[in-house]
């Protein structure tokens, strides 16, 4: 109300900054630095003066129209789930962009139910963007007793991660605002603290993932003697591809009893030299539980397939499951971005719980038969997804050929019949 009736003030941005700022100040435990990288009189984002009060005053006007109490709402998450709505248009429209602050809500679907959170569980994600990943794996709990635990290192995103867990009535997250790679915030007595569950959508292979350490920054270069919570013992990463770095960290917060799920691209299946090493370290450690390949254009700006690798402390098998879920059938085509089914979801979920093995779609490997492909890890090598083509009959492929010859004879005659008769013919074997 007090907004609206400000709406044609002639500075009406600040006036909205102020309120926010209070609001903001009035709830610290919830709200804290949700609203200070925003800006409603920012010229540079909403125009010059006049524009940008006419948009701001149709906006309060737009909103003093809607009745948002409890009581007329409904459903406890309405405005959570319309919140999430606006942050996946807005991604769908950033392309590229919003791949870096919003995973596609049927994958983070999948995700949730691949590491089934438990009640009193503890729940991580260390590049949490606008939290969409962490509140599905918090809403398989049916009664929500989880604590939940991110961190960002995007200013902007943290606010839209923050106001994400506010709307949905997580109000106790701990959402730390800063690099997880260079300072992870999420300490118990100056090392990682360890979660039950941990999930991430991590940068593809982010460039220069080191910077921050000390040491070699001016090369973009660290030895794990460089970190002090000796995350890349298995390995340090190259340079230029920060995956499994994310990875390392992941699993060193990883509690003993602990399941962890990461979507990331297929290059650290198979590339060489540091990573290959890496992956010879969780191989041998028997940390990796599945791999599983998704369809390619599942994710907004990009066409790249990725996959999830799973992985679980204290493992009773020694086997890996592979999973090929990116063949026609298995998701549904569309235009611009390809998208999973409920029923892909199931199938995916069903044949990793089961750990079942399906003609073209999974295989078991044993830890002999990875050692002995060196450690690589790309699915095909494990799933056939080969389809035989029908063998071809040359007798019937001949006698089609000389039918198809004597048509065209025959219709040969008879457009020289019909242009005989209108004259127009010329017999070229007489040269006239």
């Amino acid at each position: 109300d007090y907004l609206h009736k400000k709406r044609n003030a002639p500075e009406v941005g600040e006036v909205i900054n102020k309120a926010l700022a209070k609001l903001e100040e009035d709830n610290p435990a919830k709200l804290r630095n949700v609203f200070g990288n925003i800006d409603f009189n920012s010229e540079v984002v909403l125009g010059q003066t006049r524009d940008r009060n006419a948009m701001l005053r149709a906006l309060l006007e737009d909103f003093a129209k809607l009745d948002l109490r409890p009581s007329k709402v409904g459903e406890e998450d309405i405005i959570g789930n319309s919140y999430q709505f606006m942050i996946e248009r807005f991604a769908s429209d950033a392309g590229k962009k919003g791949g870096e602050f919003f995973t596609p809500s049927m994958v983070s679907e999948l995700l949730a139910r691949l590491v089934k959170p438990q009640e009193n569980d503890r729940i991580y994600d260390p590049t949490c963007g606008s939290g969409s990943l962490l509140i599905r794996v918090v809403n398989q709990v049916p009664n929500r007793k989880v604590a939940v635990y991110g961190q960002e290192r995007n200013g902007q995103t943290h606010s839209l991660c923050m106001m994400n867990m506010f709307l949905h009535g997580i109000d106790d997250a701990r959402i730390g605002w800063g690099d997880t790679i260079a300072n992870p915030l999420h300490l118990e007595e100056g090392r990682l603290m360890k979660f039950q569950v941990v999930v991430a959508n991590p940068p593809f292979s982010l460039d220069k993932w080191a910077m921050g350490f000390s040491g070699n920054d001016d090369q973009f270069r660290m030895q794990a003697s460089l970190d002090p919570h000796k995350r890349f013992e298995w390995g340090v990463p190259p340079a230029s591809r920060g995956d499994y770095a994310f990875v390392q960290h992941m699993l060193y917060s990883l509690a003993e009893d602990g399941r962890m799920a990461v979507i990331l691209p297929h290059g650290v299946l198979f590339r060489g030299a540091a990573e290959a090493r890496i992956r010879k370290q969780i191989i041998e450690l028997n940390l990796l539980d599945a791999v599983i390949g998704l369809p390619e254009a599942l994710f907004f700006g990009t066409g790249i397939p990725a996959c999830i690798m799973v992985f679980k402390k204290n493992r009773t098998k020694e086997e890996v499951l592979f999973i090929d879920a990116s063949g026609e059938g298995n998701y549904e085509k569309d235009r611009n971005q390809n998208k999973l089914r409920e029923k892909d979801i199931q199938k995916i979920v069903k044949t990793y719980e089961d750990y079942e093995v399906a003609d073209k779609y999974s295989f078991v490997s044993n830890r002999e038969e990875i050692r002995e492909n060196d450690y690589n890890l790309n699915i095909p090598r494990y799933v056939d997804t080969f389809e035989e083509e029908e063998p071809v009959d040359l007798e019937e492929v001949a006698t089609n050929i000389k039918a198809i010859k004597a048509e065209i004879k025959q219709v040969e005659a008879q457009m020289a019949k019909y242009l005989k008769e209108l004259g127009l013919w010329r017999d070229e074997s007489r040269g006239d």
